[in-house]
């Protein structure tokens, strides 16, 4: 066989014109690296797994050890495998959810109410200087007065039901929302503001296609915020006056030295502000899939 017949088998075109090597003696190299690439993929989701995992995973076992091993008192810091059980009971007997299901509802519902009514004032301000300088005296003040020096206010004036506990969330989450809704609109790129008004866009049409997709990933930082805030300050005001709730099962469960379902009742809040951040981060990125990933 000659040296140009060998190209010729060793060469085939695709039907758009490529050419693709067809050599016998490459094929099972060729089986090989789509083998391996499946387990390249797997192993790097192992190491991420593994990675996100490692932290939690050693605090527990730092947990569960040290109590036993005397390194603390058992009776004030029981083992992990203790508060799961104590956490696994009130599981069962429906306290977790009925206590769950009422922190929650307040603490969505207060949430709920910052975001709609803050994103827009915060658009406002940023947009127009006159309001900023007619409103922001008064945000200062506001914005310095934690929430919970502002508890006993809240529940003179309207009770120790549900009324003041969702105003005392919707007060904490308003203050991060507002503010970096006002910060977001303010920092938007000044060459995109000019580009767009040397194509004579009305303000309306820059608001809509400039400020509002700039802003967004700003603003969405301080809805995160917000939903931190909308859980710990919940926990304390169900110390005050409530019969359900997360914050009042902790407080009991100290009151009648059940510190197992104390603890599981702390690990429920955490676990429930985890779960609440990474829906906010889902919902971030699909509000801000336009933009171009940085990093690795």
């Amino acid at each position: 066989m000659s040296i140009t017949t060998e190209k010729a088998l060793a060469t085939a075109v695709d039907v758009d014109g490529t050419a693709r090597r067809t050599d016998p003696a490459l094929a099972p190299h060729a089986r090989t690296s789509a083998l391996r690439a499946p387990l390249r993929s797997t192993g790097r989701a192992l190491l991420a797994v593994f990675t996100r995992t490692v932290a939690i995973a050693a605090l527990l076992t730092l947990w569960e050890t040290a109590p036993r091993l005397g390194l603390v008192d058992r009776t004030f810091l029981p083992p992990f495998s203790e508060v799961a059980v104590a956490w696994w009971q009130l599981l069962l007997d429906g306290q977790l959810a009925e206590h769950a299901q009422a922190s929650l509802g307040r603490s969505l519902t207060g949430f709920g109410f910052a975001v709609v009514g803050a994103v827009p004032l915060g658009l406002l301000i940023g947009w127009y200087k006159p309001l900023a300088d007619l409103l922001g005296p008064l945000l200062e003040v506001f914005r310095n007065t934690a929430a919970l020096a502002l508890l006993p206010v809240f529940v003179l004036l309207l009770g120790i039901g549900e009324t003041s506990k969702i105003s005392i969330v919707l007060y904490a989450c308003t203050w991060p929302i507002l503010l970096n809704t006002i910060s977001a609109v303010r920092s938007v790129d000044p060459t995109l503001l000019r580009l767009a008004r040397s194509m004579d866009l009305p303000a309306p049409r820059i608001f809509q296609k400039v400020i509002l997709p700039a802003s967004v990933p700003t603003v969405f930082t301080g809805i995160r915020l917000a939903g931190g805030f909308a859980i710990l300050v919940l926990v304390a005001a169900e110390m005050v006056g409530a019969k359900a709730g997360l914050g009042y099962l902790v407080n009991a469960s100290q009151f009648n030295f059940a510190i197992p379902e104390m603890y599981a009742g702390i690990i429920t809040i955490s676990a429930i502000g985890v779960i609440f951040n990474q829906l906010l981060v889902a919902l971030e990125r699909r509000f801000t899939s336009w933009r171009t990933p940085t990093g690795n």
